[in-house]
């Protein structure tokens, strides 16, 4: 199964196999369970590690999110590689990552007005195959209801699904950005016109400097929200808000990122051949996933008016 994976990214098939063999396809599962033991301030390197290197496996689903809300209901995770999608009350989940290329889906549905979770094979489930703009599998799963046996989940532990899932494409997006800007530099000092390097000319000065402030202004959010998740257990009354500003950052830096690391680039940053769109259109994929720009935009915004004058700092600084 994962060998299509590698086979449609053009990734060596053994990849998945080496990281298993070290420890770091199951990165924070505890050491008595088969994991490493490691937390979510190495599991975040490890992603940025394989962002910056053009590796597209599905490490976060697996590890960050399906095995961990296995974890915490009690139910066992073995080697099967796995994601975890949400279905609605008709049974189905749209854009799941990677279900068409898993061994087994970790699904929560709702149940008796509450929600249930279950480690589903893949056979058991209909999945219709789609895709993000950069080729990574986010397809339909279809499910009936009334043949899923599952344990029930609390609506916190689902609460916390969300904000992991949203702090994992910030994490990815943050990675990108910060390829793009290293691309970005390479080029303009290494290229020449009229006699000297790109980076001389002022107006090409002011787009690195853009690139770089707002690629700096997105990691500063997000690790910003992942220390306090880490540091609270992911409990604090003020994560979302700190998940909501990440998310925010990170995508609007995008935007800027993405234009002018191509303005800077000119016409090789949009061949094929070149590096540069392997990160650029990575970035705008993944911060439309588990929730929009506007989406988290909108969440900020609530918030901040909500919390009032006497509360905002609060939020902010926790």
């Amino acid at each position: 199964m994962m060998d299509a994976v590698f086979a449609e990214h053009g990734r060596d098939a053994d990849v998945w196999r080496r990281l298993d063999e070290l420890g770091l396809v199951r990165l924070t599962g505890a050491e008595d369970s088969g994991g490493s033991g490691a937390g979510w301030m190495e599991a975040a390197e490890l992603l940025s590690a394989a962002v910056r290197h053009g590796v597209r496996i599905p490490l976060a689903e697996h590890d960050l999110l399906a095995c961990w809300l296995l974890d915490s209901v009690g139910v066992a995770c073995d080697q099967a590689t796995r994601t975890v999608c949400v279905l609605d009350e008709r049974g189905v989940a749209t854009a799941v990552p990677w279900a068409s290329r898993a061994g087994r889906i970790v699904v929560v549905w709702p149940h008796d007005g509450g929600y249930a979770v279950a480690d589903v094979a893949v056979d058991a489930l209909a999945i219709t195959p789609g895709a993000n703009m950069i080729g990574e599998p986010r397809d339909t799963v279809t499910a009936d209801l009334t043949t899923l046996d599952g344990v029930a989940v609390s609506s916190d532990l689902l609460a916390q699904l969300r904000l992991r899932s949203a702090l994992v494409r910030s994490i990815q997006v943050c990675a990108a950005l910060d390829r793009a800007l290293e691309l970005s530099i390479e080029h303009t000092t290494s290229r020449h016109q009229f006699g000297r390097p790109l980076s001389k000319f002022q107006a090409v000065q002011h787009q690195i400097a853009d690139i770089a402030a707002e690629a700096a202004l997105a990691r500063s959010a997000t690790e910003s929200a992942l220390s306090v998740a880490t540091a609270s257990d992911w409990s604090s009354p003020s994560l979302e808000f700190l998940v909501a500003a990440a998310r925010s950052c990170t995508g609007h830096a995008a935007t800027v990122v993405v234009r002018n690391a191509h303005q800077v680039h000119g016409a090789i940053g949009t061949t094929s051949e070149h590096r540069l769109h392997v990160f650029t259109r990575a970035a705008l994929a993944w911060r439309s996933e588990y929730g929009s720009v506007r989406y988290w935009d909108e969440v900020l915004t609530g918030m901040a008016v909500q919390s009032g004058a006497n509360g905002l700092w609060g939020l902010i600084c926790p």
